[in-house]
């Protein structure tokens, strides 16, 4: 009968040796054996004619060591299950000889296997302290979105010249080196850019300038700190010091005006088709509505960072590094080396905290994603991906839309996990101590770039 010895050779480190006896194999190898015999195409013979013991000759000692392997796997796993233990990855084999397994001499086997055993760790969430931010929405703000849906729903005309700081410019940028000659295989791009969106300083150099111009550009020189990150994205460049340093050539090919619409019903309609708004203070309350609503989700991620954190750096867990070590050696795609594993531990062992972390969490606040929970965030993708406000799912299309990404695999797990994730998250945020925290929209901006993740 097969039995399973248990040996801590580390912090949860185990080591689990599988013994068999010939009777908890023998009689399986014998049945596959015939099953070999009777399936076999071998020349010279009908096909379930074919003599045992040839089958036995050609193929037996590959059946019987598959057959003895195989056995030990089921018995580990059953032991795994009736322990109830609780293990990183997969068990790893440890130095045993194939070849001492013998068909013509079928004796007990003992394989040896190590498991890495996941701990066992408290939570508590009560004395985690967090700040829920809310954004200081100023007149400032809105009187500058009113003017940029004026202008957006506004008529468009090709103007002479630039003259003021609403002239839209459609321009080429071509990189040029610090000699002012083009750079070969360099950024070559268009964009559409607002007059306004360059320094006050760089955009009256601009006044005056006509369709076929040219003038040069030092990016972090001629954009504001509030522009430069999508002059930049657009480029295909990073906010860095050396990207903003590099300098282009840029030509305008075309100057628009617009003459601005008015402020009435017809503009309340055209910027909010869903909303019922009567009047000048009714479209200001709207604006600022939306401009809390926009900066909603980033104001949860920022709590959500800061629960992360301080789940991350005040939960104690131990981990069993040389296990782990050696599973990123051998249990990837591409098998590391032991320094290559070593090296990468440190970051891996915080993913690893980390996911440990969030399966206690959404075990112990039975945390559950349902089908419709994924069908709804499908829902909720497309709506995003129509920039539509308010989701009719009387629409048959939206329906059709879901339930076809509803059967890409890839789509449903990334969802499965991002739905658990905000689930857990909402969980704790009721569990915590929260003071809400009234900040303006530079103090909120610099406390994202602060932590990105």
């Amino acid at each position: 009968m097969a039995t399973v010895a248990k040996e801590s050779i580390g912090i949860l480190h185990e080591k689990l040796v599988v013994t068999l006896t010939p009777e908890d194999y023998i009689d399986n190898f014998n049945k596959k054996l015939k099953s070999y015999a009777k399936n076999a195409n071998i020349p010279g013979f009908r096909k379930g004619m074919v003599p045992i013991g040839l089958v036995k000759k050609m193929y037996g000692n590959g059946v019987f060591q598959e057959e003895v392997i195989k056995t030990v796997e089921e018995k580990l796993f059953d032991y795994l299950k009736t322990e109830q233990l609780d293990i990183f990855a997969q068990p790893l084999p440890l130095d045993f000889d194939i070849n001492s397994i013998d068909m013509n001499n079928p004796t007990a086997v003992s394989m040896p296997f190590e498991v890495g055993v996941k701990p066992s760790f408290d939570i508590n969430t009560t004395n985690i302290n967090a700040k829920s931010y809310q954004i200081d929405i100023t007149d400032s703000m809105i009187t500058e979105e009113v003017n940029r849906l004026t202008s957006r729903f506004g008529v468009m005309f090709d103007a002479e010249e630039v003259n003021n700081a609403e002239n839209i410019l459609n321009l080429t940028f071509n990189e040029i080196d610090e000699a002012q000659v083009a750079v070969e295989g360099g950024i070559e791009k268009t964009n559409s850019v607002l007059v306004k969106y360059f320094t006050e300083s760089y955009a009256s150099t601009l006044m005056g300038k006509k369709v076929n111009d040219t003038f040069t550009v030092k990016l972090g020189d001629a954009f504001g700190e509030k522009e430069i990150d999508a002059i930049l994205s657009d480029l295909g460049l990073q906010n860095t010091d050396e990207d903003k340093n590099l300098q282009f050539l840029v030509t305008i090919t075309k100057v628009g005006g617009v003459t601005l619409a008015e402020i009435n019903e017809e503009l309340f309609k055209a910027a909010f088709p869903n909303a019922e708004i009567k009047d000048e203070e009714g479209f200001r309350n709207e604006i600022k509505a939306e401009i809390e609503r926009a900066f909603k989700p980033q104001a949860k991620n920022q709590l959500y960072d800061q629960i992360y954190h301080s789940l991350l750096d005040n939960t104690s867990i131990e981990l069993p590094q040389a296990f782990l070590t050696k599973w990123l050696q051998v249990g990837g795609e591409k098998k590391k080396s032991e320094e290559e594993a070593i090296e990468e531990f440190p970051e891996f062992a915080k993913s690893l905290k980390w996911t440990i972390i969030t399966d206690k969490l959404a075990k112990d606040n039975d945390i559950k994603v349902e089908k419709e929970d994924i069908k709804l965030y499908a829902k909720s993708q497309i709506m995003g991906y129509m920039n539509m406000s308010v989701l009719d799912d009387s629409q048959p299309w939206i329906e059709d839309y879901a339930n076809r990404m509803m059967n890409d695999k890839k789509f449903v797990e990334e969802s499965f996990y991002k739905i658990q994730s905000e689930k857990m998250f909402d969980a704790v945020a009721n569990q915590i101590n929260i003071t809400n925290t009234t900040v303006t929209v530079e103090e909120f901006n610099n406390i994202g770039r602060e932590h990105k993740h």
